[in-house]
């Protein structure tokens, strides 16, 4: 911008004598930009702190008000932003001084239509995520100036240049703030995770702060359900999220939360801590899902395919092996002590996998090694299934492993269940499923440790040569049986 156009603002002398003085430059532009460097280093902000820089700012911001002099608008939000990066005396100038409303209207005044100005968003959102974080009076004044019509205009904004600072802003101030966060997830705030959800989606967002509120929220907290189905314009559903109406086909955005939920487990899978709520509502979608695909084709593609009810019902595998896999982590003082995965078995959790494991169609070495008799008598069966994605096999294998390791009743329930054979049977390679023999390693490997039972439930198969031990042998376990006692015990092949 040329300088010669300064002196027809209207701005206080007072506000053009502070920003000269501590910049020591002759014009606004030029005192802005370094005031965004001195801005950067700790001492310096406090410097600023004590000579009115923050309210000499936003002094100049309400004098900005046409379009001509959005850079210096741009500058302006920068040099404040920074000011207020952990310097609590900035913080409180600028609460004084209703900082909160005037970047609001900076943010309006550059208008949230079709094309706005990003930068100024981005940039104003960044300071509001900066002032909010010194505590409860400074989220409240970013909250309930902006929830919840000026939140839900922005993250209608597809961009992900301010998306990702709103997740920032929203976060904290919902960070230790229960009631901000019941707000949230009330009918007033689901459109606004919606929109933000859809522009995630929509512009492939998945940065961390989007995770730690989605974290937060659907994860720890209990408002999974209603965001996931908000995705959808008509959802039918009833008591445990369980879809009523076959009709019903879920949509891209609802994978896409679920695709991001599914990162979030995996990225924090030894810290996070998984709420009762959200992990039944997993379930529940899963049962839907299964209802839902069809398995008349076989999947050439791996997560995600492009088809959403699938990588509803893949995602939903993955997000159960995960929790499955962290159980000791997956209770709250709310919900009490007991395990995450005790609670879904007794939901169901295992019937519903072996018997989606049974309908399958033998895994590719099976297939290989089948008569043409065989072949023909399971091509004739019309409950066969092909997997619907790649890895779909492995992953219902890899859920019951996880749910299978240490814990004895989950043992003796696949055993119930006529389960150990069909899981022996998975301890191939099949070109559909990457990885499927380790899984059904690790699965048969948990059955089998510390249960006499299922030990013996396999030596009475090799003695019968129903199952193929001999193959589970050479991957690295063994079942040996005493010739006296006749008691099976598993052994590791060294």
């Amino acid at each position: 911008m040329d300088d010669k156009s300064v002196p027809e603002l209207s701005v206080p002398e007072n506000v053009t004598k502070t920003l000269f003085l501590v910049s020591n430059s002759a014009s606004l532009e030029k005192a802005l930009e370094k005031l965004i460097e001195i801005a950067k280093v700790p001492d310096r902000r406090f410097d600023l702190s004590t000579k009115n820089v923050v309210t000499a700012v936003l002094q100049l911001c309400r004098s900005l008000s046409s379009p001509s002099w959005r850079y210096l608008l741009l500058l302006s939000l920068k040099a404040l932003r920074n000011m207020c990066a952990g310097e609590i005396r900035n913080q409180n100038a600028f609460l004084e001084q209703r900082g909160v409303e005037t970047v609001m209207d900076v943010i309006t005044s550059v208008g949230l239509t079709i094309d706005p100005d990003c930068e100024i968003i981005r940039v104003g959102l960044q300071l509001l995520g900066n002032y909010s974080v010194v505590g409860r009076e400074h989220q409240c004044d970013v909250w309930y100036q902006l929830f919840p019509h000026s939140f839900l205009k922005i993250a209608g904004v597809r961009s992900r240049e301010i998306c990702d600072p709103l997740c920032m802003v929203i976060y904290t101030c919902c960070e230790g703030t229960d009631g901000l966060l019941t707000e949230l997830s009330s009918e007033q705030g689901l459109p606004i995770l919606k929109e933000i959800i859809c522009t995630s989606s929509a512009v492939g967002l998945r940065e961390d702060w989007l995770k730690l509120l989605l974290s937060k929220i659907c994860i720890e907290g209990s408002y999974f359900s209603s965001i996931f189905f908000k995705l959808h314009s008509h959802p039918c559903v009833e008591n445990n999220d369980i879809i009523t109406n076959l009709a019903y086909q879920f949509v891209s955005e609802q994978a896409h939360l679920l695709s991001i939920l599914s990162e979030i487990l995996n990225e924090q899978l030894e810290h996070i801590v998984v709420s009762h709520v959200f992990a039944l509502s997993i379930f529940g979608i899963l049962k839907s899902a299964a209802v839902v695909v069809d398995f008349s084709n076989r999947g050439k593609d791996d997560l995600p395919t492009g088809s959403a009810p699938i990588d509803v019902l893949g995602y939903s595998l993955v997000i159960l092996r995960d929790i499955c896999a962290c159980g000791h982590l997956t209770s709250s003082k709310e919900e009490g002590p007991k395990d995450v995965v005790d609670i879904l078995v007794s939901s169901g959790l295992i019937e519903l996998l072996l018997d989606l494991l049974r309908n399958l169609e033998p895994p590719t070495t099976i297939r290989k090694a089948m008569t043409q008799d065989q072949v023909k008598e399971a091509t004739a069966s019309s409950s066969l299934r092909g997997c619907p994605y790649k890895g779909f096999r492995r992953d219902i294998v890899a859920v019951l492993g996880n749910c299978a390791y240490r814990r004895r009743h989950i043992q003796d329930e696949i055993r119930d269940k006529n389960g150990i054979l069909l899981l022996l049977q998975q301890c191939v390679t099949d070109d559909d499923n990457p990885f499927l023999r380790e899984w059904g390693i690790w699965c048969v490997r948990n059955l089998l440790e510390g249960n006499a039972e299922n030990q013996g439930v396999v030596a009475d198969l090799e003695l019968q040569g129903t199952a193929d031990v001999p193959e589970l042998a050479r991957l690295g376990l063994q079942v040996e049986v005493d010739p006296k006692t006749r008691r099976a015990k598993l052994v590791n092949v060294t």
